[in-house]
């Protein structure tokens, strides 16, 4: 079971993403939306993969 605290960092960044969105939607509208999400695909994925793992088994 997460913390708190790990709770927290988990909605704040989900927050931060949703927030990315909305600058993106106001800057150019659907093309520049699609490009964002094109970014943050890429983001999570880095933290996904990454080398080595956030935490040890």
């Amino acid at each position: 079971m997460p913390s708190e605290k790990e709770l927290n960092v988990n909605l704040l960044d989900k927050l931060d993403l949703l927030e990315r969105l909305e600058m993106a939607d106001q800057e150019g509208g659907y093309e520049k939306i699609k490009q964002q999400l094109a970014f943050e695909k890429k983001c999570i994925e880095r933290k996904l993969y990454q080398k080595p793992p956030l935490i040890e088994a």
